[in-house]
């Protein structure tokens, strides 16, 4: 039985030594990717840094050595001259040392900041080139953290540890030397209580790195729940949500009050060690060296130039102290960040991917599986033929696949098996570049971004010409209340468009797929959120879009898609039925079904026959 407790206790004593070295090994591999990536570039800058660092260190040591002729002479009283040199000497020092710590800190704060910028240029270009299954595992508030709180923190702990090798390490150093120049054996006795601090300052460290972590998650949290309260501000007050959603953010906000007071507490940790050991070390220095003055072995200016030493060198040994929390902070938002860039997106161009090129604009999707999360099935067997230059519609109850079908024509999956195909053409085989830009896409979240109406517009192709733009808004039926707005073209239209009304905002996205001028045109449900008039405006824009163009269109008001030339029916990830309107209402089965649900739902008036959307 003792045997069995010693073997366990063996092998738990060899489980927790790997972890450490692994937890070592991986934090030295953090610190050499964060050299070689981002510090490297900088070197020039730094090294010039460094330089002043080591001039302000070498002046604090000496002005602890001009304290031994200060106090020797005003003591000794005998040479006045002298006095006034080593005063001017103090002055010439304090001078030095201000303009190389003004030297130093602005290069390290630009080497810092490039940093910085270095990291989020690299962050930002990753993930906006990450593939949709990338965003739908991760929140935007916690993404933003990543490039605020995590970025800062990683230069940070750049700025704090090359600061303290630079300069705290050599005024160590150099005041260490001047003690041993004064009095090799006084300062070995200083020195005895310095091993003793490792100890407790490697554990804060170890703590910092776990509370750090824990922290940087609860501010993603945060963020996520920022983000969604301002952006859903209408239905937060429209269903009287406020305490709800006051209570939330109030519960993260209390987790993160206490594990910044645990994180500050953990790191003040080192100052009653510390203080302590440096108590003990200037007692023995005061009481030994001061009986070697007593005895006549020393004079005073030794004395307390040594003192001096010492209490200077106390303030860098605490900073060099708090290096290691600083440090572990800066590895765990590394290590959050760099986890984010080494993320590999799926749907990326293959070896060898050619352009699309596009004859008609037919597209198929041939026996395509595909699930999300890699258990419900969005799509089973799925197959769909759409005719080039075809009008045709997919409806169906909510969770059918419809918006499935999009983002597999889109590529923003790939099907799990099967192939989709554009005139004969299979996705995967083409760049993704010329895949999309043969694909418009007007969607019913109305999403502008937070520039001017220009600009919006615009993003469907950047370099159109002022012609081509106004033409895209006239035929959007836009140009009318555009010309109306404050600045015309050049007026912002606010966060998501705010500025705009939904139909406004409408037909800018229809202006923006005009300028496109894409062959295939997928409309995701453009019309759900309109009023009556908005509605019209809106169909007709979409009328003379559609034009020339295959047309995909999703709709749940199934009276806009009457004059589809197709109607697919999808239940499950599968297609029921398919017909024209006529057809498909003489068939009696799941859209005639749909269809009368709706028309009940509409106050059991007739519901209009319009060309629309589809």
């Amino acid at each position: 039985m003792l045997w069995c407790r010693r073997s366990n206790l063996e092998n738990g004593k060899r489980i927790l030594s790997s972890k450490l070295d692994l937890v070592s090994a991986h934090s030295w591999h953090l610190v050499k990717r964060l050299a070689r990536d981002y510090v490297r570039p900088q070197r020039w800058r730094i090294l010039g840094a460094l330089l002043f660092m080591a001039v302000f260190s070498t002046t604090v040591a000496g002005l602890a050595y001009l304290m031994k002729p200060v106090v020797d002479i005003a003591i000794g009283g005998s040479d006045v001259t002298a006095l006034y040199w080593v005063a001017l000497a103090v002055v010439v020092v304090f001078f030095i040392r201000g303009w190389a710590a003004f030297a130093q800190a602005t290069m390290m704060n630009y080497a810092g900041q490039s940093i910085v910028v270095a990291l989020q240029n690299q962050l930002f270009a990753h993930i906006v080139r990450a593939d949709m299954a990338f965003f739908a595992r991760r929140s935007p508030g916690s993404l933003t953290s990543r490039f605020t709180l995590d970025a800062n923190l990683m230069r940070g702990a750049v700025s704090s540890t090359l600061t303290s090798i630079g300069r705290d390490s050599l005024s160590v150093v150099w005041l260490t030397g001047l003690m041993f120049y004064q009095d090799w054996l006084l300062a070995c006795i200083a020195s005895l209580t310095l091993p003793l601090a490792v100890l407790p300052i490697s554990r804060i460290g170890k703590r910092m790195r776990k509370v750090s972590h824990t922290t940087q998650q609860d501010v993603g949290q945060l963020a996520v729940l920022l983000d969604e309260a301002f952006q859903g501000i209408r239905q937060v007050k429209a269903h009287s949500m406020e305490d709800y959603e006051e209570s939330r953010v109030r519960n993260v906000l209390n987790r993160l009050f206490r594990l910044v007071t645990k994180a500050e507490r953990t790191r003040s940790y080192a100052n009653p060690a510390l203080d302590g050991l440096a108590g003990i070390a200037i007692a023995v220095v005061m009481v030994y060296g001061g009986q070697r003055v007593i005895h006549g072995h020393s004079t005073p200016g030794d004395f307390f130039s040594f003192i001096t030493a010492a209490m200077l060198s106390y303030e860098p040994l605490k900073r060099l102290s708090s290096l290691n929390a600083g440090l572990q902070e800066g590895l765990a938002a590394a290590e959050r960040v760099f986890a984010i860039l080494d993320s590999k997106p799926v749907v990326v161009d293959n070896p060898g991917a050619k352009p699309l090129a596009i004859a008609g604009g037919a597209v198929t999707l041939s026996d395509v599986t595909f699930t999300y999360d890699g258990e419900t099935k969005a799509l089973e067997r799925f197959d769909l033929s759409i005719p080039a230059g075809s009008n045709v519609a997919l409806v169906g109850a909510s969770g059918a696949g419809k918006t499935t079908v999009f983002n597999l024509i889109l590529r923003f999956f790939d099907p799990d098996s099967g192939r989709i195909l554009i005139d004969g053409q299979d996705l995967r085989q083409m760049t993704l570049a010329s895949l999309r830009a043969s694909i418009a896409l007007v969607s019913q979240d109305s999403m502008l971004f937070d520039d001017t109406v220009r600009e919006n517009i615009l993003y469907g192709r950047p370099h159109a010409t002022q012609a081509e733009l106004e033409a895209a808004a006239t035929a959007a039926h836009a140009a009318t209340f555009i010309r109306q707005l404050p600045q015309g073209y050049d007026t912002p239209v606010g966060p998501r468009g705010v500025r705009l009304s939904g139909g406004q905002r409408q037909r800018v996205l229809i202006a923006r797929a005009m300028l496109r001028d894409a062959p295939i045109l997928l409309l995701d449900e453009a019309t759900s959120s309109l009023d009556n008039e908005s509605e019209r405006m809106v169909q007709a824009a979409l009328a003379q879009l559609k034009q020339g163009r295959t047309t995909v269109v999703i709709a749940h008001r199934l009276s806009t898609v009457v004059a589809a030339d197709c109607i697919y029916v999808m239940e499950h990830g599968r297609i029921v039925e398919r017909g024209r309107h006529v057809e498909l209402i003489a068939r009696g089965g799941v859209y005639a079904r749909l269809y009368a649900q709706q028309f009940v739902e509409e106050g059991g008036e007739t519901a209009p026959v319009r060309e629309a959307i589809g």
